[in-house]
């Protein structure tokens, strides 16, 4: 009778407890990731500055997209409220932080797109007298349960 006891007390035990860590489930899942970059144009260069984009770095964004590296990305353009505030947006979406470890098949893919290292090095040293990297930052989507 003493072992049946212990047994159900037992159950009833893990039937609270589960209940308990059920409780304590996230309300939430977590999703893609974001890369934010925030960019000044400088005067004169928009035009200059939406050609790279619609050439190069459109080519590079649509072979990481086919690689499955990325999810997709878009450019938008700001209004800014202060000089020093950002007047294009550009986003890259990842499915995951994972994704961004993948660097060796991001350079692989870059090096087939848009050259060598140095080539990409020097091109992104032209595209500095166009625009100013404000900074940028990686944002992650809670999806909601």
């Amino acid at each position: 009778m003493k072992r049946i006891t212990m047994l159900l007390v037992s159950v009833l035990m893990f039937a609270v407890m589960g209940s308990v860590f059920a409780q304590d489930a996230k309300p939430y899942k977590e999703g893609k990731v974001l890369q934010v970059s925030f960019i000044k144009i400088k005067p004169g260069q928009f035009n200059n500055y939406m050609k790279y984009l619609d050439g190069p770095y459109k080519a590079n964004m649509e072979a990481m997209k086919k690689a499955g590296l990325i999810t997709g990305y878009a450019v938008y353009r700001s209004q800014p409220r202060a000089p020093q505030d950002a007047d294009l947006i550009l986003t890259v979406a990842y499915p995951n932080m994972a994704a961004l470890d993948r660097s060796d098949e991001a350079d692989a893919i870059s090096t087939k797109v848009m050259g060598p290292m140095d080539s990409r090095d020097k091109a992104s040293m032209d595209r500095e007298s166009m625009r100013e990297l404000l900074g940028s930052q990686l944002t992650r989507e809670l999806i909601l349960k």
